[in-house]
């Protein structure tokens, strides 16, 4: 299932690394594409958004509702 969240914070390279470890961890076999200049972070994955988003929060990021 394709989900696309809101992600502010991401300024660089390593950011973008950040957040697609922390998805990572939630779901191994997630495949993660991110927009930083829109702030857009598209997942394909079958865990529940909630669980991505955590995951994103905890990284240091603000995922918009």
């Amino acid at each position: 299932m394709n989900q696309t969240f809101q992600v502010t914070g991401m300024t660089c390279g390593h950011c973008e690394k950040a957040v697609t470890r922390a998805i990572k961890q939630v779901d191994p076999a997630a495949e993660v594409a991110i927009d930083r200049a829109q702030n857009k972070v598209d997942v394909q994955s079958n865990q529940p958004r909630e669980a991505l988003a955590k995951a994103i929060v905890e990284e240091g990021y603000q995922v918009a509702a």
